[in-house]
């Protein structure tokens, strides 16, 4: 019987990243394979006072059901901060905080070209000078900065490492953070929708294809230490965290074999995505679609 103890990080009311607060899943796996097991028994829950550094928000908008999140080196002189896909509609409260924090905001990134909302990067660029967007050369997409699988992005001390993880769209990919003693332990993998919380993204537009979702998640994520977090794009059922332990034992759709997955993705029957037409054509361009249009 498989028996989970967990001490959750709550990120309901975001609350900075140190080394007294984590989310570590201590597992008695005898139900697991062979293979998973053995990666769940040998998982170090050890905390290095580096992860002091970071200073982490979490933050979210209801309408679209978008997470944002905000990260920052707090031990660097100039606290360099970044936000991971922001929204059009929560910029100005995304950078007050940023200003109550007294950070210095330089990259605005996206995990892929969404479909749901606009992102806000663009916005960002125009009331803050200086701030890059960035977000894969994959999505074809517009911004300062085009990363590719391998890229690393410096903000102090601190980095986000890139993994290309598509299958959702052809662009998707996953920003992980540092590996080594210098970095916050345990990792934080900011999956956009490659990975949900018990679920994952759907694969029947832009370009996406399950089989290619499929792939990359168990090359890209799964193969991330089991006590990595979990931060996705998206939640639709009051969830805020996961790990990759967790995950790979409780996903109802990513635990299944591959011609298992595929049919699932194809028999979700899903609607036509609601914002699709117009935020698409304006995350292809930075969120800019609108004040280009008129600028011309």
């Amino acid at each position: 019987m498989l028996r989970l103890r967990c001490l959750l990080l709550s990120t309901t009311t975001s609350v900075p990243f140190n080394h007294q607060t984590f989310y570590s899943p201590i597992v008695s796996c005898s139900s697991l394979s062979n293979s998973v097991k053995s990666k769940m028994e040998t998982v170090s829950y050890s905390t290095k006072s580096s992860s002091k550094k970071l200073l982490f928000r979490q933050l979210f908008e209801k309408e679209s059901s978008t997470y944002t999140y905000l990260l920052a080196d707090a031990n660097h002189p100039d606290k360099p901060a970044l936000l991971v896909d922001p929204v059009d509609k929560t910029v100005d409260r995304d950078l007050s905080l940023v200003k109550d924090l007294g950070l210095k905001l330089v990259y605005a990134i996206n995990t892929h070209v969404h479909a749901d909302h606009v992102t806000g990067s663009g916005l960002i660029k125009t009331k803050v000078p200086g701030v890059k967007s960035i977000i894969s050369k994959a999505s074809k997409a517009s911004a300062d900065i085009l990363v590719a699988a391998g890229d690393k992005i410096q903000f102090g001390d601190l980095y986000l490492e890139v993994r290309a993880t598509p299958g959702h769209t052809v662009g998707c990919v996953t920003y992980v953070t540092g590996d080594g003693p210098d970095q916050p332990q345990p990792r934080m993998a900011f999956t956009g929708d490659a990975v949900l919380i018990r679920g994952c993204g759907r694969t029947d537009f832009q370009g996406g294809s399950s089989h290619m979702l499929y792939e990359s998640v168990h090359s890209q994520i799964f193969t991330l230490p089991m006590d990595t977090f979990i931060y996705p794009a998206h939640d639709y059922k009051g969830f805020t965290v996961s790990t990759v332990g967790e995950e790979m034992l409780y996903n109802p759709r990513l635990t299944k074999d591959k011609e298992t997955f595929k049919s699932i993705m194809e028999n979700l029957k899903l609607s036509y995505p609601k914002m699709i037409d117009v935020a698409v054509p304006a995350n292809m361009v930075c969120g800019l679609q609108d004040v280009e249009s008129k600028a011309a």
